[in-house]
């Protein structure tokens, strides 16, 4: 069998489909924990950049938000001002949509606060499931986390940071293993990092 039939022939979570692009993202990926700063602000505002969007859509644009946002180094996003965020909004390789640009930049500010008083946005943001990944926790579980962070985060002055979009954040940096019970990553990630 050949190597593109056999990745074909594999059990994954529906939402991977069909498209080459969506079934890497989850197989190499959705729900692996990711303790890089970096990463997780990039994931944060790419979660944030996919309100009212398909997740298709933002992976599509995934290098150009790189590119934009100086590889979501947050000090230099930080930094951008009104010229910066302007040109972005004729940047085709983005969503071009000013409050989520705006977003970013109050998010870099306050990731880069977070880090001063916690020492790592790792250390904060992980703490919301005791540091260690939950394997398919229960809705009602899932749902009280996901709002406690939404509301810590605005708190601290993050934007689109909504409950949804925290849930679907705590999925894609592996906070949570969400992965359905008959996909093949389900065993592998529960096995490698969960409880």
């Amino acid at each position: 069998m050949s190597g593109k039939s056999n990745q074909l022939a594999k059990l994954r979570c529906a939402w991977a489909g069909q498209d080459p692009l969506l079934i890497s993202y989850h197989d190499e990926q959705w729900g692996v924990p990711v303790h890089d700063d970096r990463l997780l602000f990039e994931m944060l505002n790419l979660e944030g950049a996919q309100a009212g969007l398909n997740w298709l859509t933002i992976l599509k644009k995934r290098s150009g938000y790189v590119k934009a946002f100086a590889n979501f180094q947050a000090a230099r996003v930080a930094r951008y001002d009104a010229a910066k965020k302007l040109a972005l909004m004729r940047d085709a390789g983005i969503i071009r949509n000013r409050l989520k640009i705006d977003a970013a930049v109050e998010n870099a500010k306050a990731f880069l606060e977070v880090r001063r008083e916690c020492g790592s946005f790792d250390a904060f943001i992980w703490k919301f499931v005791n540091q260690r990944p939950l394997t398919n926790p229960a809705p009602d579980k899932g749902v009280t986390m996901s709002a406690e962070m939404s509301r810590e985060l605005k708190r601290r002055g993050f934007r689109f940071v909504g409950p949804t979009i925290c849930y679907a954040f705590m999925q894609a940096v592996g906070m949570v293993n969400d992965h359905e019970r008959t996909c093949f990553r389900h065993a592998v990630i529960k096995k490698t990092f969960g409880r």
